[in-house]
């Protein structure tokens, strides 16, 4: 069975992950969107609601998890048996700092990282972006899926 992790913050989760999800769901038996805690940084969205706001997306998929972890995600995939970790590249910048990190996690174990390219309709998106909309009272329905609300 071929397990990958999705790992990200996905705060929130966007159109670009989305696209990325379903596209990488077709590749795997199983997909665990993993979100990672990171206690140093300042979220805009609990863990809670960036869980459901992901659980509700992907309601409908039986082959998509989701959970959260903390620490490394190669010990993750480790103590998971997950053989893959999957990744986005919106642009070369992204391909850079992901090739840093997918070497990285190689020499850590044995887990390869599968890229796939961003849609160009939703290359642009981030979820920095996407809260910089909401804090400036944009129109962030057009960045994410229909499940991202704000309240």
């Amino acid at each position: 069975m071929k397990k990958a992790i999705f790992p990200g913050s996905f705060d929130p989760i966007t159109l670009g992950h989305f696209d990325i999800i379903e596209r990488g769901v077709k590749l795997f038996d199983e997909l665990i969107i993993a979100i990672g805690i990171n206690a140093d940084k300042n979220y805009m969205f609990s863990l809670e609601e960036r869980k459901k706001f992901i659980e509700d997306c992907f309601a409908h998929e039986p082959k998509i998890k989701v959970v959260t972890y903390k620490g490394l995600t190669v010990h993750f995939c480790q103590e998971n048996k997950v053989d893959f970790i999957l990744r986005g590249l919106r642009n070369p910048a992204d391909f850079e700092f992901e090739k840093a990190i997918a070497h990285t996690n190689r020499d850590l174990a044995p887990i390869e990282t599968v890229f796939l390219l961003t849609a160009a309709s939703t290359s642009y998106i981030s979820s920095s972006i996407v809260r910089d909309v909401i804090r400036n009272d944009g129109d962030y329905t057009k960045l994410v899926p229909k499940t991202v609300r704000v309240k």
